[in-house]
Parts: structure tokens; C-alpha cells; sequence
């Protein structure tokens, strides 16, 4: 399922979020529900030691500038329609996306942090609250907002508890669906997101359960059933 519409639109605090990026740090920002929070930077070394991982682990490309995604299209190896789908699975699913890179075009040097068994690992939501922060950042590092072990923080306090005050959190609980408007985590139920396999001709294979697929069942075909039914693959 796509991520739900946000309880309201009001300006987010993101002022201490940006000084960080703006340093090379790491800062934790919101998704609408389901979506948990992420851990994002403009180095992939600043998310990975966030997360307490190795430093040349692969981290997501957050590819929500379309100039960003304008120059990545080109090193894809998807048809014209497979390249459709995949937008529509990162701006309206806003599920993660392994997509095949072409052999004979690599990718740019900045894509390759998020490149892993010849595709690249692509995110690509655009939260409203987000978009001022978004526009001053258009290339991105992104993974879920974790330690190794733990699951992705679903209000901003889990993630302060997990992350500790070095990394600062943009806190959007009154937004999101998390009960009441408590932050308490008690409404909708959160997850990181699903992730899925784009082939060159569009069709997908399910990589790893998460917010989208949970809502259709404990089988993940039931999920790309229903993106099949909708005309998304």
C-alpha cells in the first residue's frame, strides 16, 4: 500500500537537520505513515557510522530531486516502460528499488555507494513537510533510521533513543499516524519500506518485506498482485 496522506501539513523544525547535512553529518527524518524514520546524509560514510555499520556498506540513493533522477536514467537498464514503473514505484509506492544498471553506461561516480550486484538501490519519496529541506539537498544517502539489530524507529523519540544527541531528529510523530498524536507508537502499525526488484522489462520480484507489502498478507504476491492489477508492473 502507498504510504498514507500526512494528519496535517504544518512547517516542520528542520533547522538543526540541516545544519547537519549542511557539515557532512547524519540527521534522521520522517515518512508519512507506515513509513518508519530514515537516517540520511549527503556522504554515504556519514549514514553507515550512524548506524554504527561498516563504512563502505551499501546505502540507498535518495533520488527525490528529479534532476538527480534525470541523470541517473540514463546508466538504467530498463525499456521506456520499465523506467515508468520504477518512478511510480519510488514517488507513489514509495517502496525501495533494486534497478539493473546498463553495462556499457555505469553509473556516476556519486551513484555508486548504493550500487550492489549491478543494480542500484534507489528511494525516492517526497514528503510535502520535507520538501523545503529536500530542495536545499538534492542528492541524498539514505537508509532506515537503526542500529544494526534493532527495528527502524517509528516515532521521533525511538529514534533519539537509538541514535543519541549527536544525530538530530526531525520529529513529525504529530503528522503521522502514530495514535492520538501521542508519538507513542500505538496507531498504525510501522515498518521500513518493502523492497522490490525492477528487471529491464518490468517485471519485479519482492526482495524484503515492509509497510507496503504487510497490509496484503504474509505473502508477498499478494502485494505484486495488486501492483500488477493497478497497471504498476
Amino acid at each position: 500500500m502507498p504510504a498514507t496522506a500526512p494528519l496535517d501539513t504544518g512547517p516542520l523544525d528542520t533547522g538543526p537537520a540541516a545544519d547537519a547535512l549542511t557539515a557532512g553529518r547524519a540527521a534522521i527524518l520522517p515518512n508519512p505513515s507506515p513509513l518508519t524514520y530514515v537516517v540520511t546524509a549527503t556522504g554515504p560514510r556519514a549514514v553507515n557510522s550512524a548506524k554504527a555499520r561498516p563504512a563502505n556498506q551499501e546505502v540507498a540513493l535518495w533520488v527525490h530531486d528529479d534532476t538527480t533522477w534525470t541523470e541517473l536514467t540514463t546508466a538504467l537498464d530498463l525499456t521506456p516502460a520499465a523506467l515508468s514503473t520504477a518512478v511510480t514505484l519510488l514517488r507513489v509506492e514509495l517502496v525501495t528499488l533494486l534497478v539493473p544498471v546498463r553495462t556499457d553506461a555505469p553509473p556516476p561516480a556519486w551513484a555508486l555507494p548504493a550500487l550492489r550486484d549491478g543494480n542500484l538501490l534507489l528511494f525516492g519519496a517526497r514528503w510535502e513537510p520535507l520538501a523545503p529541506l529536500l530542495a536545499r539537498f538534492p542528492r541524498l544517502y539514505v537508509s532506515s533510521a537503526n542500529r544494526t539489530g534493532q527495528a527502524p524507529a517509528a516515532t521521533a523519540a525511538r529514534a533519539a533513543e537509538m541514535f543519541g544527541p549527536d544525530v538530530p531528529v526531525t520529529d513529525a510523530d504529530i503528522l503521522r499516524d502514530t495514535g492520538s498524536g501521542s508519538g507513542t507508537g500505538t496507531g498504525t502499525p510501522h515498518a521500513a519500506t518493502t523492497t522490490l526488484r525492477i528487471a529491464p522489462d518490468g517485471t519485479l520480484t519482492h526482495i524484503r518485506h515492509g509497510a507496503q507489502d504487510r497490509a496484503h498478507g504474509s505473502d508477498p504476491t499478494a502485494y505484486l498482485e495488486r501492483l500488477r492489477a493497478a497497471g504498476t508492473s
